[in-house]
């Protein structure tokens, strides 16, 4: 296969057109459509539909451009970092991450990683959605307890855990009773265990506000509207000074953080250094050191 043609293709793909890949490079528009066709004579395949005014990918199009943008600006970096005489990470890295951890450490994260590493143009996007990594041109992502993806690795590098906390002047009924709580999402009446020293206790819950954000649960909490369902990471400064105390730890499945990229792309070395980042930022993982990144 010939390379050039297949960097040509790239740039038309990516541009979303001859058009604007010329004007945006500087490349002849004649250039760029004999070398796409060539390329498409070699293969024996239909890359683009191209109409009256512009163009678009073909199912095959689509998945040659997937596999082969992200290898091909790994070889340019590669090629570059070997003229310059080193391997310092440089280029472009795209990263998704939940909204509560972008809220809670992203900033200093991201600002101590882009002081280090100056070259690496990092671009942070906040969305608790399971992005399509390929599709939508991701290097890295972090995610919250990811179901299995064989297309994915990548290591848990965070956890934490659920717990149960009120204010201390707020009344703790009998289990029977229901307890004025503050959720996130839906307000529906449910039932919470909770983990005490004398055993799991049922909890009813009986929602009297339902927020979007984990934040504002905690606010509210705070102000004695009721009891919350928490990460501890979240509530700790609160519970050493005694502001609010712990009901007990919510039955549920720990919290674990996973920084995770497609299992057949090349680790790049802005992507690895990324990851040895967040190893020195939580050097064991636990939920007091992503605590020390909560504000009061």
């Amino acid at each position: 296969m010939d390379l050039l043609a297949l960097a040509d293709f790239t740039l038309v793909a990516r541009h979303g057109g001859f058009g604007k890949a010329a004007r945006a490079t500087g490349r002849p528009k004649a250039t760029l459509s004999r070398r796409v066709a060539e390329l498409e004579r070699s293969l024996e395949l239909r890359l683009f539909e191209r109409g009256a005014r512009n163009v678009k990918l073909t199912e095959e199009g689509r998945a040659l451009f997937e596999r082969t943008a992200v290898l091909l600006a790994e070889l340019d970096e590669t090629a570059v970092a070997i003229a310059s005489g080193g391997h310092r990470p440089r280029g472009r890295l795209r990263i998704s991450a939940p909204l509560l951890f972008s809220q809670t450490a992203m900033g200093k994260i991201a600002a101590g990683f882009a002081l280090t590493y100056p070259d690496v143009r990092l671009e942070i996007t906040t969305e608790d959605r399971a992005v399509d990594m390929i599709e939508e041109g991701y290097d890295l992502v972090i995610r919250v307890n990811p179901d299995p993806d064989e297309n994915l690795v990548g290591r848990a590098f965070l956890r934490d855990r659920l717990v149960v906390v009120a204010r201390p002047d707020v009344f703790r009924p009998r289990p029977d009773i229901a307890t004025r709580a503050v959720v996130r999402g839906r307000a529906d009446q449910s039932l919470w265990n909770v983990k005490t020293p004398d055993g799991i206790v049922t909890m009813k819950a009986e929602p009297v506000l339902a927020l979007s954000s984990l934040f504002a649960v905690r606010d509210a909490v705070r102000a004695g509207a009721g009891v919350g369902c928490l990460p501890i990471s979240l509530v700790s400064h609160d519970l050493a000074d005694g502001s609010l105390v712990l009901w007990g730890e919510f039955d549920a499945p720990e919290i674990a953080l996973w920084a995770l990229y497609p299992s057949r792309r090349l680790l790049s070395a802005r992507v690895s250094a990324f990851l040895d980042y967040l190893k020195q930022a939580f050097p064991l993982g636990t939920p007091e050191e992503l605590a020390g990144y909560v504000g009061r």
